[in-house]
């Protein structure tokens, strides 16, 4: 957040909303994951706790790559360390450039900026929650920790039905758009005319 003197007015009640919205809880799983996760790779762990030293230690991305290239090897050839920003903005650019080809959209993707200045943290854990479910859903044998921790997506469940079973479901009326067995006019007045109550 070099440079970035507070915010005030509209500015400073968006930041607000987007720190309420940080949970955590979820930064505590999120953690216990990635280090389990990137168990072969020196990841190490925050300096402490906190939207601050979550994101210290996922600014400069070589966490997020050990990531992903451990859910799906060679996702991201070359991880080095480096102190330039241009470097560790191009590093998380390239996990989010993996984690899409992944199977991750690119909605549900946290923008670089997002990360680096530490301005929505928020929709960093839902990125890497996310990619946790998918993780789990996958089931390829890549995923490592609890997979209690993370909601595992849904899997299609197609269905092939016959032309013939088709054309029965034209001739049924659902019950939701209503009923016309036993309808009929009988009781009702004319246009205009007052209703007779005897």
């Amino acid at each position: 957040m070099a440079n970035k003197g507070p915010s005030y007015g509209l500015s400073r009640e968006v930041q607000q909303k987007l720190d309420q919205m940080y949970e955590q809880d979820l930064e505590d799983v999120l953690v216990q994951w990635i280090i389990a996760q990137c168990s072969g790779a020196d990841v190490g762990q925050p300096e402490g706790q906190g939207k601050a030293a979550f994101q210290k230690w996922l600014k400069d991305g070589t966490v997020l790559c050990h990531l992903i290239n451990s859910l799906a090897p060679g996702s991201i050839k070359k991880i080095q360390k480096s102190e330039t920003a241009f470097r560790q903005m191009e590093q998380i650019s390239q996990f989010l450039q993996a984690i899409d080809r992944y199977g991750i959209p690119s909605n549900d993707q946290f923008q670089t900026v997002d990360l680096w200045e530490g301005k929505a943290m928020a929709s960093v854990q839902r990125t890497l929650m996310n990619l946790g479910g998918l993780a789990v859903s996958r089931d390829n044998g890549c995923f490592r920790g609890d997979p209690s921790w993370f909601p595992k997506k849904s899997q299609e469940n197609r269905r092939d039905f016959s032309t013939d079973k088709l054309k029965e479901g034209q001739s049924v009326i659902g019950l939701q758009m209503g009923t016309n067995k036993g309808a009929s006019q009988s009781g009702m007045t004319g246009y205009g005319m007052p209703r007779q109550i005897l």
